[in-house]
């Protein structure tokens, strides 16, 4: 049993997603007729959270939703799934955080946010968590709520800190946040924002990326690149690894699929005391699964739903990672 009284603690955002479904997406100024509307329950701190606890985390997350029918509606979602909820507030005069979101049929989508409540989450919430933070086997923070906040979690916490830098932040903020968390986890378009490059398309510039992050201040810098798996370098190395995807025949949504991967990455790093590539790996399977399925939480596996060893047994993985 660990000696931490969680597993994974996140700090971050909580989204009600507004879901449209499209045979495409539409091009700018373009009207198109749905075949499909869904709502669901989003934002990447609370899918991260889910994904971790679907898993079997022992989860926490500290958050802001609005005083409204879908703020409380939210609270008793995120607990019904076992996460501690007792940090997150519903704010007085605030609206809950919404997300309107395209899915094409060929599972692409277009994401709006507007963040609401998650804009009053803050320094003084990490004041007010220390006792939390310190109960804590891992942390995650992404960039969905005001950076201050995320910038004090992140200097705050002593264990192994993940940020999933998302959206990725402007040049001029980027110098606070990289030697932060232990590890930087962005996606290809992130990956390309961050570092100027053209593109990052490819296994090839995703370790031109890796290596640029890792000189801009990065400890552990990870970039997934969809089904092409995800790409990493530890800190204190210079050796760059690429971690093949799981092949899925048909992919119904894409909506979520980087949060699941995170949650999913605390979650066996956490539990298993498995090398980063093996549990890079196993996130990889979760995250294929998800993407089979409409929709964003509803669409995260259960442990018992995977072909994946236990916990305990990640590490007998093949080694199916390379050296580029």
């Amino acid at each position: 049993m660990s000696a931490f009284k969680f597993d994974v603690l996140v700090f971050g955002s909580c989204i009600v997603d507004f879901i449209s479904y499209v045979p495409r997406l539409p091009k700018a100024g373009e009207t198109l007729h749905g075949t499909r509307f869904a709502t669901g329950y989003g934002g990447k701190g609370a899918n991260q959270c889910v994904a971790a606890a679907r898993l079997g985390s022992r989860a926490a997350i500290v958050g802001k939703l609005g005083d409204d029918v879908w703020g409380a509606a939210y609270r008793d979602a995120l607990a019904a799934e076992g996460i501690v909820v007792e940090n997150v507030e519903l704010v007085p005069g605030e609206s809950t955080g919404i997300a309107q979101i395209n899915v094409a049929d060929n599972g692409d989508n277009q994401i709006v946010i507007v963040t609401g409540a998650n804009r009053s989450l803050g320094t003084a919430d990490v004041a007010h968590c220390q006792a939390l933070f310190r109960q804590a086997r891992i942390l995650i923070c992404q960039l969905e709520t005001p950076l201050e906040g995320t910038i004090a979690a992140l200097g705050a916490f002593e264990g192994i800190s993940i940020l999933n830098a998302a959206p990725a932040p402007d040049h001029k903020i980027l110098v606070s946040l990289l030697a932060l968390p232990t590890i930087f986890c962005v996606n290809e378009i992130e990956a390309a924002q961050l570092t100027g490059m053209a593109e990052v398309s490819d296994i090839a510039q995703a370790k031109v990326a890796v290596l640029r992050l890792r000189d801009m201040g990065c400890r552990t810098v990870i970039i997934t690149l969809g089904e092409k798996g995800a790409v990493f370098a530890e800190n204190g190395s210079t050796q760059v690894y690429h971690v093949p995807s799981t092949k899925v025949n048909k992919v119904v949504d894409t909506t979520g699929a980087g949060d699941v991967f995170i949650g999913a990455l605390a979650h066996f790093i956490a539990q298993s005391g498995a090398a980063l590539a093996c549990c890079i790996f196993a996130a990889n399977r979760v995250a294929a699964r998800s993407v089979q399925k409409p929709g964003t939480q509803t669409s995260f596996p259960r442990l018992s739903e995977l072909d994946l060893p236990g916990d305990d047994d990640l590490a007998t993985l093949p080694t199916q990672w390379e050296l580029v």
